[in-house]
């Protein structure tokens, strides 16, 4: 797989400091599980992070305090409890596939407009976190953002004014970026998309129909 575009330093920072949320941290972590350059910043931040916190002070504490907390696990009954393997379709990365029961094709997408559909993650909080299918010469309505947008192909490709996205580039975008996807593969374009913040649509029939697309 070519990777040609990849996540920002500040986002890596973010995420090895726990800053980003759920759905945004969804899709680094899905981004880095299949790239290997952003892999490695990834975890030379996380060797940074420790290395910092080994040079802080350590702080006394009770003597007795491991004691109380080693006899609670004891007290803890466990349970064994034996999972059968699970097969998880090649084409969604490890991450990914713990919100998602068999294929891609097989999710209950949600039409928005024809030849656009969406599945959202199941959680909720501020912005939008989903899987986006849009048809072959479709695009998404011209925006800017309020806040960070991260997008990442699973399937398909598109152009913008940035450049051309095929499997697991990635978009890390903020509010100066004002751009219009516009699939150009000859098959569905499937991304995982995540904001911190609601779009905010240029045109206006992108306001009046904002309310319909939930970004």
């Amino acid at each position: 797989m070519n990777i040609n575009h990849h996540l920002d330093d500040a986002t890596l920072i973010s995420y090895s400091a726990g800053a980003l949320s759920q759905g945004m941290a969804l899709v680094v972590a899905t981004h880095i599980s299949i790239c290997a350059q952003c892999r490695q910043l990834a975890e030379a931040n996380d060797a940074l992070g420790g290395a910092l916190l080994e040079s802080l002070e350590s702080e006394t504490v009770a003597d007795t305090m491991l004691a109380n907390l080693l006899s609670q696990l004891d007290d803890t009954p466990q349970e064994v409890v034996t999972l059968a393997p699970v097969k998880h379709d090649p084409e969604i990365p490890a991450p990914l596939s713990d919100y998602i029961e068999g294929s891609l094709d097989q999710l209950e997408w949600k039409r928005i407009v024809p030849g656009v559909a969406y599945y959202d993650m199941p959680w909720e909080g501020r912005g939008v976190s989903r899987l986006l299918r849009i048809a072959p010469g479709k695009s998404m309505l011209a925006h800017t953002h309020d806040g960070n947008e991260l997008t990442m192909v699973l399937r398909g490709s598109f152009s913008d004014e940035i450049g051309r996205f095929c499997r697991g580039d990635v978009a890390d975008l903020d509010d100066q970026i004002e751009h219009q996807p516009l699939v150009d593969s000859d098959e569905d374009c499937i991304c995982l998309i995540a904001t911190d913040a609601p779009l905010r649509f240029t045109t206006l029939f992108g306001k009046l129909v904002q309310p319909i697309t939930g970004f």
